[in-house]
């Protein structure tokens, strides 16, 4: 057996950029950061905080989420899955991007402008539609934008 997921607790990077496929299916993604905490060692060494970087997906209902309710600097915890893929860029190089496909995400950052709104939670079993693999998408070699 083996075991693909990721839990993430972070901030938004940017505002989603959605997408809708000739199909009508949402796709949305964002960078999402996660930082650790700058300390100092016993012998006296300063570690500086360290922010990673991470290009989230969301399909479907979980974009359409995303994309009316999701701002930059906004808290989400995040559950998924890692997935790379590469793609060759404008001079033909070869690049791979490691990217998290959200199967839950949960927004905890208060939204004082819709007072008394809790946003739901979002999870792939309850969106609007169920998620299935990215086929299509990587498939279409018109595609070859990175996200």
């Amino acid at each position: 057996m083996s075991v693909n997921k990721v839990i993430l607790l972070g901030n938004v990077g940017k505002d989603p950029e959605v997408r809708y496929l000739d199909s009508g299916i949402a796709v949305a993604t964002f960078p999402l950061a996660t930082s650790d905490r700058a300390y100092t060692l016993a012998n006296g060494t300063q570690v500086p905080e360290r922010t990673e970087w991470h290009n989230l997906v969301l399909w479907r209902g979980l974009a359409e989420t995303a994309e009316k309710y999701v701002h930059k600097g906004d808290k989400l915890y995040i559950e998924g899955k890692i997935r790379t893929r590469s793609y060759d860029d404008q001079a033909g190089v070869k690049r791979y991007i490691t990217e998290i496909f959200v199967d839950n995400m949960e927004m905890l950052t208060p939204k004082a402008t819709n007072a008394g709104y809790q946003a739901p939670q979002q999870t792939a079993q309850n969106a609007s539609q169920p998620i299935q693999p990215a086929q299509g998408v990587n498939d279409n070699p018109a595609d070859d934008l990175p996200f």
